[in-house]
């Protein structure tokens, strides 16, 4: 008995957790997928059989799966629980060398790393990040030198948060604003300005938060709305985590400070 429940959706990609109770020795019956994904082993184990490839999966060996492929499963040791992550190609950099992968400590980090990047709130940034990162990890890319044009997709990234353009508010939205794959400005951003998407146009959203409780904003809640966090408890943490300190501390930090009537 399969049972799902989804952890972050977008029109690119859905990650979910997908348990089986199953303990059926046998090869279930044929079925077909029409997307691509990435599927990871958190505990149990299970055989596949795809296009007459067998595989046995666990939690140091993961799969990939295609559009069109004949799948059949079987579980002889009992029930698994899994990370499903179904995606557009165009989060590959290129096509995995294999159906399976082995799951080494890079890959089981990116994988724990996303699970824990879906309990944020922020989907369109920290988790879609962390995605990239995983599908990467797991095909092994290759590492690619700096060139002019990067430097110049950077500059751009950067531009296009600062100015606050609304393609900007998710990154696959800035991905298609600047005509490259989101992998491509996930990674050459994070080569070219030594942090990741994420940190940078959080530490922008931040300058802005402060800006806007210098200025007296009244409420912390409408203002992590104006800026995009999932929720005011979002925005704190950010905030904290970029300065060191709550909203709430930063209204007596960033108060105005006044002056003694006789030393005006």
């Amino acid at each position: 008995m399969l049972s799902a429940s989804t952890l972050a959706a977008r029109p690119e990609f859905t990650v979910a957790v997908v348990g089986c109770r199953s303990d059926h020795a046998r090869w279930s019956q044929p079925e077909t997928r029409d997307d691509h994904r990435l599927v990871l082993v958190r505990r149990g184990r299970f055989r596949r059989s795809a296009d007459g490839t067998d595989a046995d999966l666990d939690p140091t060996m993961a799969y990939w799966g295609a559009p069109g492929e004949q799948e059949r499963f079987a579980h002889p040791a009992g029930g698994d629980v899994c990370t499903s992550v179904s995606f557009e190609p165009s989060l590959l950099g290129r096509p995995p060398a294999a159906t399976t992968v082995h799951v080494d400590a890079r890959v089981d980090l990116a994988h724990r790393r996303l699970v824990a990047a879906a309990g944020t709130g922020d989907i369109d940034y920290a988790l879609t990040e962390e995605l990239l990162r995983l599908v990467a990890a797991a095909a092994g890319e290759p590492a690619v030198r700096s060139r002019p044009a990067d430097r110049a997709l950077a500059a751009a990234a950067r531009e296009a948060i600062i100015e606050g353009a609304p393609e900007a508010e998710r990154l696959f939205a800035l991905a298609a604003l600047l005509e490259v794959s989101p992998y491509r400005l996930s990674r050459v951003f994070s080569r070219e300005t030594g942090v990741s998407l994420t940190r940078y146009r959080n530490r922008v959203r931040v300058a802005r938060a402060m800006d806007r409780i210098a200025e007296g904003e009244p409420s912390l809640a409408h203002l992590a709305a104006q800026l995009g966090f999932a929720d005011q408890a979002h925005l704190t943490r950010i905030v904290r985590e970029h300065v060191g300190h709550t909203p709430t501390v930063l209204r007596r930090l960033l108060a105005p400070v006044r002056v003694p009537r006789g030393f005006r």
